[in-house]
């Protein structure tokens, strides 16, 4: 790598910046301030590199965001539980891994958060692309509850679906998952200053 190749990285993340929505980043934080406020479950779900992004998010949402006296989120990781995931891959195929958990798990009105970097648009050899994740948010709303969207590249099908989605608008992988980590760590810190005032 050449000292313009990494310039020209970090212009990209320059131009993602100035060109990512602020009202549909406002709009996510609201709607999981919300969640937290009506004491809803918080399921978060994510593919691959998305799957670690989820991880770190519901331990923040569970963690960082808890604020003496105030309520507090429930927030869980549906790619956690390994041992009950490749049972579930095993036995009832990818594309029903997180639909499954939701039906034991959720009640009528739970909040979904679904990370993809291609939300959903695309095919390579395993078939399209993260169908699992918008099986989880359909069954979600047809049960009354909220959907929000981590999504890159142009939103793909989960930008349609969602109740709220930031797309982060860049087609480069590795550019879209470091900033859904910098979103979720951004969304924690609004919501932990809101709670601390």
């Amino acid at each position: 790598m050449s000292h313009e190749e990494i310039i020209g990285y970090f212009n990209d993340i320059d131009t993602v910046l100035k060109k990512i929505s602020k009202d549909d980043i406002l709009k996510v934080i609201n709607l999981l301030d919300q969640a937290r406020e009506e004491g809803k479950r918080v399921f978060i779900i994510g593919n691959g590199g998305s799957a670690s992004t989820a991880t770190h998010f519901a331990c923040d949402l569970n963690k960082y965001v808890s604020v003496k006296n105030k309520r507090r989120f429930r927030a869980i990781s549906l790619e956690d539980n390994v041992p009950l995931v490749t049972a579930l891959v095993n036995d009832e195929g990818w594309d029903k891994v997180y639909s499954y958990q939701l039906e034991n798990l959720m009640d009528d009105g739970d909040y979904l958060v679904a990370i993809s970097v291609h939300g959903g648009s695309g095919a390579d050899n395993a078939g399209l692309w993260s169908q699992n994740l918008l099986r989880a948010c359909k069954m979600v709303q047809e049960r009354g509850g909220k959907v929000i969207g981590l999504a890159g590249f142009d939103g793909g099908a989960l930008k349609k679906m969602a109740d709220a989605c930031i797309v982060v608008p860049i087609d480069s992988t590795p550019q879209v998952e470091g900033f859904h980590l910098e979103l979720t760590h951004l969304i924690c810190s609004a919501i932990r200053d809101r709670l601390s005032k």
